[in-house]
């Protein structure tokens, strides 16, 4: 984490567990209390004004009355650090406060509480990187408004912790990719965003379903329409067959959606990986490339130069 994050706070959650050392407190349980406080960014949230796009604070109390409540361990640490574990496994949550309360330990002199506090931070594995890497993402919509769809994306993308965009393609329509059967779907409006990023690829990866969910991304349908998709194109030169986030995207070499705003934007961009190749040329060979229309359009507010026609990369 770098400098204060937002924060929610749950105070009193309890429920009767069987904690303790003492055969008494197994046979008989007791009551246990917990408080919590996430630490996380709700810019998204407060912006989209969209329950999707934060952590639902009624399921993180579900998760730790259910530790409250669930297999028994002998230390109020151990039960504090499950707990903790719970709520870092909230996508979103950078870092959790908990304290437990103990009120009726067996203690044979007069008291009021025991508790125990600690802090946990997400894994490092997932932490921002020491150096930033160039970032590229591709940003599509054909649900609702789509420009100004992506046009809010590419604002909250740029108000992103760990995210410095320094380009904006411009916006070109193409027809949606079916499968077989599927039903007609509106054309898509598509961008590219580039840029440097801290984050690891899978926080970056989380920060793109993040802004898709907080503008009503949902995820029934395979190639399904979409009212926003953040696809994760490159992270710097990493190449990984991860099935959670392949790198670079496993189709991005034959899409012109994505390689011919990509190439506007960066003309003297690679593409890594075993498909790789200089992207102005990938984009010449790519199969939809006679279907992309550029249109008179910006994303950040500016006028586009050359955005008519089949010119430059397509």
């Amino acid at each position: 984490m770098t400098g204060p994050m937002d924060r929610i706070r749950l105070t009193g959650l309890r429920a009767v567990g069987r904690h303790g050392v003492l055969a008494t407190e197994r046979e008989t349980g007791q009551v246990f209390l917990a408080d919590v406080v996430l630490h996380l960014d709700t810019g998204a949230a407060a912006r989209s004004d969209d329950l999707a796009a934060t952590v639902s604070y009624s399921e993180v109390a579900e998760d730790v009355v259910g530790v409250l409540d669930g297999d028994p361990v002998d230390l109020v640490e151990t039960l504090a650090d499950r707990i903790a574990a719970a709520v870092l496994a909230r996508p979103g949550v950078r870092a959790v406060d908990v304290t437990v309360h103990k009120p009726q330990a067996p203690i044979p002199v007069e008291f009021d509480d025991v508790e125990i506090s600690i802090y946990r931070a997400a894994p490092r594995t997932d932490a921002p990187a020491a150096e930033p890497a160039e970032l590229v993402l591709a940003i599509g919509a054909n649900l609702g408004d789509p420009l100004e769809t992506l046009r809010a994306a590419v604002t909250d993308l740029r108000h992103a912790a760990g995210v410095h965009l320094s380009g904006v393609s411009p916006v070109a329509r193409t027809a949606p990719v079916l499968a077989p059967g599927q039903e007609p779907q509106p054309d898509y409006l598509n961008a590219v965003v580039t840029g440097t990023t801290t984050l690891t690829p899978a926080r970056l990866l989380a920060l793109a379903q993040t802004v898709e969910d907080a503008h009503g991304r949902t995820r029934d349908e395979r190639w399904g329409p979409r009212t926003l998709d953040v696809d994760v194109i490159t992270v710097g030169a990493t190449v990984s067959d991860d099935p959670e986030l392949t790198l670079p995207h496993p189709r991005a070499h034959e899409r012109a959606f994505v390689l011919a705003p990509w190439a506007r934007l960066a003309p003297g961009a690679v593409l890594p990986g075993p498909h790789g190749g200089r992207v102005t040329e990938l984009a010449e060979r790519a199969g939809d490339r006679d279907e992309l229309e550029w249109l008179d359009e910006r994303l950040d507010g500016e006028s586009p130069d050359d955005s008519r026609g089949g010119g430059g990369a397509t």
